[in-house]
């Protein structure tokens, strides 16, 4: 499974590729954070997606400050042969089975499957799209969308999804914001980098 920052090559590809970010700080049935970050990503290769490359993992601290260990992170690029909303009903339910509740918005969870991307496709809309991307601050630990919003409306602002993404695909360019991976990244601030570190 450790494909970091290389993609692997199984012959024939399925589907469409997508991106995907991982996370967690408590522990599950497959043991700590980072045994259930890994261990989510070959319940996914039993599911139907095709994994086809990962990031190494890395630690963020928790957020808000204090709120509980530090996290566990990495990301990923997979691909499968359904739409959007197939894969995250399959995320949903990989967290499901690792015991993830959602009970908390950003609060400590076993693991956390996002999906960042699929390839340049918006939904439902970039109107919508840009409502919840520019969402104030205030607002976002509060209010979360009903539906699928694609790109991540939030995938330019973090340094714990960036990070490891720019380690398998910094050349993924943002459909309305017009830029990279590895461009996003560097537009956040020193502090905001330092915070993601590498696992040893």
């Amino acid at each position: 499974m450790k494909t970091f920052g290389k993609a692997r090559d199984d012959g024939a590809q399925i589907g469409r590729e997508a991106l995907i970010a991982l996370g967690g700080n408590q522990s599950s049935v497959a043991g700590g954070p980072a045994d259930t970050v890994m261990k989510s990503l070959k319940i996914l290769e039993n599911m139907a997606v095709q994994v086809v490359a990962v990031s190494p993992l890395y630690s963020t601290h928790a957020y808000p400050p204090g709120s509980g260990p530090n996290f566990v992170n990495t990301t990923a690029r997979i691909r499968f042969g359904g739409e959007a909303d197939q894969i995250l009903a399959i995320l949903h339910a990989v967290e499901g089975e690792l015991g993830r509740e959602r009970t908390n918005r950003w609060g400590p969870r076993t693991v956390d499957l996002d999906l960042i991307a699929m390839g340049d496709t918006v939904l439902p809309d970039a109107k919508t799209q840009a409502l919840w991307r520019k969402l104030a601050f205030d607002q976002q630990s509060v209010r979360a969308p009903n539906e699928l919003i694609l790109p991540h409306p939030r995938l330019q602002d973090r340094a714990f999804v960036l990070v490891p993404l720019a380690d398998i695909a910094p050349d993924w360019r943002h459909p309305l914001i017009g830029k990279t991976v590895r461009e996003m990244l560097n537009d956040l601030p020193e502090a905001d980098k330092k915070g993601v570190w590498p696992m040893e």
